[in-house]
C-alpha cells in the first residue's frame, strides 16, 4: 500500500505548489490546458476573491515519500447551501495520480474537513462560483481542452466510481462548425427569426468601439447581472453580487475581444442578452505554460491581437433573460455572431458545458451543424457521522 500522507496548504510558497502541480500531472499531455498561475492563486486567495465573504475553503496536498502526488479544494459555499437547501462541502481543483490511495486520502480530507463545520455531504468537482471550472471530463479525453474548463485524465471517473462516488448531474460541450455549403442555408433561420424580433419588440445590438467604453459604462456588471437572472435555476448556481461582479470584470476586461461580444437590448434599452467568445488560448497557454511573466504574455497577445488565422473560437458565455428566450433574442445573438466567425475564417465554434437537462439551452443549436465531442459530470456522496 502506498504511503499517502495529507497536510493543509498553510503557507504561500505551498500554495503555488498546489497550482502546479497540474502543471507536472499534466506536463506531457497535448489535451491539457494549464491554469493561467497568477489568476488561479489570485482565486484562491481570500484576501483577493470576494467569494470569501460568503465561502469558506481549505486546501490539501497528498504526498508519497514527499513528493507531491495529488492535491484537492475543499469549499462550502454557505449562499448556495442556504438556496439550494444543502448542507454540502464541495471538493474543487482536484488531481491526482493513478493511485486510489491518493484519491482517496485526498477525499477522506475533504470529507473529514467538512463533517467538522456540519456537513452532511460531499460533492464536485465544483468551484466557488459558476465562473470557476467545474464538471470532471468522462467523455472527450482525446479533445484539446479551453482554458476555462477541466481537462482530467479518463482514470478519475474510475476512481469516483471506486470510492463510492455517484454521478449527480452532467455538462456536455459541443463542437459548433462555422456554417459552410449546405448548412449555411440555416443561417436563414436565425436571421429571419432576428429580423422578426426586431421588428415585433424592438430589439436591437449594441455593439462598443472600446475596452473604455465597456469599463465606463459598466456593461461587464450588467452583462453579469443578465448571467446571474438566466442561470439561477441551474443546478447549484451561485448568484453573483455586486463585488463580485467587479472583480470579474476587472479580469475579463484583459483578455475580452470586443469583436465578438454580441449585447441585445430591448426597446428601453436594457440589456436582455448577451454572448462572449473570444479566440481559443489553449495553444497559447500551452507555450506560455500557464505562466503570464516573464514572458507569457507574449504568447497570448500574439493570439488576441495580432491578425492571424484562427481555427477555434472558445463561447466563454451565452445567456438571455428567461422572459426573453422565446422572443428571439437567443437568434439575434446567433445572427450578430456567424458573420464574423465567417470572416474571422474560423473553422469551429467550442460551446461553454451546459447541462445536459437544460433544454432551452440544448435546443439553441438545432439548427447548426454540431456535435456533441465532451461530457462532464458531477459527483456525490453522503458523509457518515463518526
Amino acid at each position: 500500500m502506498s504511503n499517502v500522507t495529507v497536510s493543509q496548504v498553510a503557507t504561500r510558497k505551498e500554495l503555488r505548489a498546489f497550482v502546479r502541480f497540474n502543471y507536472t500531472l499534466y506536463k506531457d499531455c497535448p489535451q491539457a490546458v494549464p491554469d493561467l498561475l497568477e489568476d488561479t492563486l489570485e482565486t484562491l486567495d481570500f484576501r483577493c476573491n470576494p467569494a470569501f465573504r460568503f465561502c469558506d475553503a481549505a486546501y490539501f496536498l497528498a504526498r508519497i515519500d514527499g513528493r507531491i502526488v495529488g492535491r484537492v479544494a475543499a469549499i462550502i459555499n454557505r449562499r448556495a447551501n442556504e438556496r439550494w437547501s444543502r448542507n454540502e462541502v464541495r471538493f474543487g481543483w482536484i488531481d491526482f495520480i493513478d493511485d486510489l490511495n491518493v484519491s482517496r486520502a485526498l477525499l477522506n480530507a475533504v470529507e473529514q474537513w467538512g463533517r467538522e463545520r456540519g456537513m452532511n455531504s460531499m460533492v464536485g468537482p465544483l468551484g466557488f462560483t459558476d465562473l470557476d471550472p467545474e464538471g470532471m471530463l468522462t467523455e472527450g479525453f482525446d479533445q484539446l481542452s479551453t482554458l476555462c474548463t477541466i481537462y482530467n485524465y479518463p482514470y478519475y471517473p474510475q476512481h469516483m466510481a471506486e470510492l463510492g462516488l455517484v454521478r449527480e448531474t452532467g455538462w456536455v460541450e459541443r463542437k459548433v462548425f462555422i456554417p459552410k455549403g449546405e448548412h449555411a442555408a440555416n443561417n436563414d433561420k436565425y436571421f429571419l427569426v432576428a429580423q422578426i424580433a426586431q421588428r415585433r419588440y424592438g430589439f436591437r445590438l449594441r455593439h462598443f468601439h472600446s475596452k473604455r467604453e465597456i469599463r465606463t459604462g459598466g456593461y461587464v456588471e450588467k452583462m453579469l447581472g443578465v448571467i446571474n437572472h438566466a442561470y439561477a435555476n441551474l443546478y447549484g448556481y451561485s448568484e453573483l453580487d455586486e463585488q463580485q461582479m467587479k472583480w470579474y470584470a476587472k479580469r475579463f476586461l484583459t483578455m475580452l475581444d470586443r469583436r465578438f461580444l454580441s449585447v441585445v437590448e430591448n426597446a428601453e434599452g436594457e440589456i436582455i442578452g448577451v454572448g462572449v467568445c473570444m479566440p481559443s488560448l489553449s495553444r497559447a497557454v500551452q507555450k506560455a505554460g500557464g505562466k503570464l511573466f516573464p514572458f507569457g504574455w507574449w504568447h497570448i497577445a500574439k493570439e488576441l491581437w495580432l491578425k492571424r488565422k484562427h481555427q477555434i473560437l472558445d463561447m466563454l458565455l451565452v445567456g438571455v433573460l428567461p422572459e426573453y428566450q422565446d422572443k428571439g433574442a437567443n437568434a439575434l445573438l446567433f445572427a450578430d455572431l456567424i458573420p464574423r466567425g465567417i470572416s474571422g475564417g474560423y473553422e469551429w465554434a467550442e460551446t461553454h458545458p451546459q447541462l445536459e437537462d437544460n433544454s432551452a439551452s440544448q435546443s439553441q443549436w438545432k439548427h447548426l451543424d454540431c456535435s456533441i465531442h465532451k461530457r462532464r459530470a458531477v459527483y456525490i456522496r453522503e458523509i457518515k457521522a463518526d
